[in-house]
């Protein structure tokens, strides 16, 4: 399979867009089926000493059986589904990487967001791979570099697979900003392999 590439991050780390990664009729059946079979959840996070409801819904899949925890909050494991297991086996053909975990977010409008951070705790190891599939409405990704601020801005539409390795996760934060140009929902997938008792 070959597939048309784009490269993003001038230094520290790469962030490889497949901008046509999953067919458009693939992307939806997909969208509608992990719409409909996820158990979807809505953690509460604490920000700035506030106790909020996280402006998503999400659910996180590991075939270990653990959790996953970030901004302190340890989420619960759920089993892979049919789709998410074919989906992860496309990106670990693609990458030729191995992915055991999946967290699936799901943002209803441009009113759900992700706010600045990284995917570098300890469990996802030194310099992960990390594949992002998009389903759904094309949201805006940004990443900052965390020493000189400087900042690249990403349209991830539905099909694509954004892959980010190296140091990138070490060198640079994320965000998926809430803006009020997007009605649309949007599903994103980010598998990852998590490393046991690490």
């Amino acid at each position: 399979m070959h597939l048309t590439t784009q490269q993003f991050l001038p230094f520290d780390g790469t962030a490889t867009l497949f901008k046509d990664f999953l067919s458009a009729d693939f992307a939806a059946q997909a969208f509608n089926q992990i719409k409909t079979e996820n158990d979807w959840e809505q953690p509460e996070i604490t920000i700035f000493g506030n106790t909020v409801l996280e402006p998503r819904l999400s659910t996180w899949h590991n075939e270990l059986g653990e959790g996953y925890k970030y901004s302190g909050v340890m989420r619960r494991a759920q089993p892979f589904s049919e789709i998410l297991s074919d989906i992860r086996n496309r990106c670990a053909e693609v990458t030729n990487a191995t992915f055991n975990s999946v967290l699936v977010n799901f943002y209803r409008n441009g009113q759900d967001g992700l706010g600045w951070h990284s995917d570098n705790e300890a469990c996802n190891g030194p310099e992960p791979t990390i594949a992002s599939v998009s389903l759904g409405a094309t949201r805006r990704f940004d990443m900052r570099h965390r020493k000189t601020g400087e900042t690249i801005k990403i349209q991830l539409e539905s099909g694509s697979l954004l892959v980010m390795a190296g140091k990138s996760q070490h060198c640079w934060v994320h965000q998926v900003a809430k803006t009020k140009r997007v009605n649309e929902p949007r599903i994103n997938l980010t598998f990852r392999c998590v490393i046991e008792n690490f």
